[in-house]
């Protein structure tokens, strides 16, 4: 028989295992080996769902990587632009590669609660809020650097280009049509077959898009 887990115990023995490993995770560097137990984690939250506590985890998950992505986007607003594809390229692939661990361990929250209760999805969720707090408030400083990189060689490497555009794409396809020719180079068949006769259109729509987001107040 399962002991009780207060609300009390929750919050004083529980949720400090889940928060500390779920700050692990948020700050590794790809290929880090952290020292958390999987095991150990994925029975604190089997448990604490099996004891009514899903709920107060869900939100309390939900605000524990609200807080971490506003000091991501705030350190990403304080970066020079000649680091700032990087750093943003290095935010995303942190923050993906972070949820492949964190999502299967609240899998039976996502299974008992979150699916069943709130007809939503962990992952999905979790995605949403990296659109929110980081990519929503740095994709009109990111688009006239990123446009600007494409037409100039080796300024980032093309592997960076490739992560970003994908990941843009992934969180918000209709980002696609702020620079359409650049997401068509990465996403295959968001363009109508281009005409050679149209390419050159293309290249003026590319420069007047930038033109634009400088006169409306987006620097470099």
């Amino acid at each position: 028989v399962m002991n009780v887990i207060t609300i009390e115990d929750y919050k004083s023995t529980y949720w400090p295992k889940l928060d500390s490993a779920i700050d692990q995770l948020l700050t590794q560097s790809p290929g880090d080996y952290i020292p958390i137990s999987y095991e150990q984690i994925y029975s604190c939250v089997y448990k604490c769902v099996c004891q009514q506590h899903s709920e107060q985890m869900y939100s309390d998950l939900i605000k524990k990587i609200t807080n971490h992505l506003e000091r991501v986007s705030k350190e990403l607003q304080a970066s020079p632009p000649d680091l700032y594809i990087e750093r943003f390229n290095v935010a995303l692939g942190q923050y993906m590669g972070a949820l492949q661990s964190i999502v299967p361990l609240f899998i039976y929250m996502n299974k008992f609660y979150i699916e069943t209760k709130l007809n939503r999805d962990l992952k999905d969720d979790l995605i949403k809020l990296f659109t929110e707090h980081v990519a929503e408030k740095h994709i009109y400083n990111l688009m006239p650097l990123l446009l600007e990189a494409q037409s100039t060689p080796f300024q980032i490497t093309p592997s960076t280009m490739a992560n970003i555009v994908k990941g843009l794409y992934t969180l918000r396809p209709e980002w696609v049509q702020m620079a359409p020719a650049l997401f068509s180079k990465f996403i295959p068949n968001i363009l109508p077959p281009a005409v050679e006769s149209e390419l050159q259109e293309y290249a003026a729509q590319d420069q007047k898009l930038q033109r634009d987001l400088i006169q409306n107040g987006f620097t470099r």
